[in-house]
């Protein structure tokens, strides 16, 4: 496959930081140490949460209810199950690191993640994800300028992946806002598939691959991204923010209000909930993240490094190629 996304059995923290934070990667070995991959199935799922009620796009059923309807579907777009409050309605532990006593836990190589800091006022951020063969999602970024990595417990699911970016072109048959930050894809996955998919795979940019069983995908922040479920599948989703796209949540969460999801109500002004209680935890970090807001407030305000460099100049830059002598002009 032309333009695979690449593969590798595990990542170190310092690896994913200093070469990996913004690229898309599937690494074959963490998830195989987590429990829930050895002991879920949809048959056990039915057994111990039958009852219980999960949301399946607009409406939520109880799990038997929904496992029937995936076993039976032919449906060309089938309903698929996103259920963003699944560890408290299973009962779950979930560590931030390996546990004996967890069911699961992130990846270690993604290290930190720093929406933690806003405790329980920050945004939905962890799904369970069951659907059928031919589920899955059209092309979207994930909210709020995170990153998100995507676990395969049971099936296998191919991804479609494009950097956002001014100088290279949206996926094809994709609208996208001027600022990139709303992603409107009017086809359904097999329509895409069908008109789009060889302009696809040819866009600059594109990648793609297959992220199978006990196997987990990286999705860096801003990438768009289509997710086709080969077979039934289980997963479990999580977005998270790593140390090196502070300055690019920031300035989403400053400049981008309109495209906000997932807080609370009671949750008036994230940017700045965001950067007090950063501020508190890390302040160094925040600085840098600050510095990273303003670069990239230039960028879309369409100031150019000259004038930068000319407000640099103004606060008492120079060139310095003469001694205190050297006369002022050229």
């Amino acid at each position: 496959m032309e333009n695979e996304i690449s593969r590798l059995e595990d990542l170190s923290a310092e690896d994913f930081a200093s070469d990996w934070v913004n690229r898309p990667f599937i690494l074959t070995k963490p998830v195989k140490h987590w429990p829930v991959y050895r002991s879920w199935s949809t048959e056990r799922l039915q057994q111990k949460y039958g009852d219980a009620a999960f949301r399946a796009e607009s409406v939520d059923w109880p799990l038997k209810t929904y496992l029937e309807y995936m076993n039976n579907s032919h449906d060309e777009s089938p309903l698929y199950l996103f259920d963003r409050a699944f560890v408290e309605k299973m009962g779950l532990t979930v560590s931030s690191s390996p546990d004996v006593k967890a069911d699961y836990w992130p990846p270690t190589c993604f290290g930190s993640d720093l929406f933690s800091v806003l405790g329980d006022h920050r945004p939905d951020h962890r799904w369970l994800i069951v659907g059928p063969e031919r589920s899955g999602s059209t092309f979207h970024k994930d909210p709020n300028a995170t990153s998100a990595w995507n676990a395969v417990v049971k099936g296998s699911k191919y991804w479609i992946m494009f950097p956002s970016s001014s100088s290279l072109p949206p996926p094809p048959g994709v609208y996208v806002s001027e600022d990139q930050s709303e992603v409107t894809s009017p086809l359904s996955i097999a329509e895409w598939l069908l008109g789009f998919h060889a302009e696809a795979r040819a866009t600059p940019g594109c990648v793609e691959g297959i992220c199978g069983e006990g196997e987990v995908l990286h999705v860096p922040s801003g990438w768009y991204h289509l997710v086709l479920n080969l077979e039934p599948s289980i997963a479990i989703t999580q977005n998270f923010v790593p140390r090196k796209r502070v300055g690019a949540v920031l300035h989403f969460l400053r400049d981008q209000k309109q495209s906000i999801s997932g807080f609370s109500d009671d949750v008036e002004n994230p940017y700045g909930l965001f950067a007090e209680n950063l501020a508190a935890s890390d302040p160094e970090l925040l600085e840098e993240g600050l510095k990273e807001l303003e670069r990239l407030t230039n960028v879309a305000n369409g100031k150019g490094k000259w004038e930068a460099l000319k407000e640099e100049e103004e606060g008492g830059f120079s060139f310095g190629f003469g001694g205190e002598d050297e006369e002022d002009g050229v």
